[in-house]
């Protein structure tokens, strides 16, 4: 992930998505803990009910998915495998209300209750 400046990255079993892992993910599971990373696996640290969606849904939706489950990232799967991810940057690309985007990352970015 430092190497090429990814803050997540999908986990997979052959094209299937089993979990999300991101950098939160590592410092949470493993460095707070005082774990050896070198020696912790993918499914240790990884997040495993993973959010999707399809190559047809909507930016709205995924703003709105993104929001809800405070998250910037959703893999894209189609017929049970990964087909891309949709980034909360990606939505600032497209014609959507202009406060929408970031309205989802202020979503994203506050405490849990």
């Amino acid at each position: 992930m430092r190497d090429i400046n990814c803050g997540s990255v999908p986990v997979c079993e052959g094209k299937k998505v089993v979990g999300m892992m991101t950098d939160r993910d590592i410092v949470l599971n493993c460095v707070a803990d005082g774990k050896d990373c070198s020696s912790i696996h993918c499914h240790d640290v990884m997040t495993s009910d993973v959010i999707t969606c399809s190559p047809d849904t909507d930016a709205h939706e995924c703003a709105r998915l993104m929001s809800d489950n405070q998250i910037r990232r959703i893999p894209v799967v189609q017929n049970g495998e990964l087909v891309g991810i949709c980034a909360i940057g990606d939505l600032a690309t497209v014609n959507i209300h202009i406060n929408e985007a970031g309205d989802a990352l202020s979503d994203i970015s506050r405490p849990l209750q």
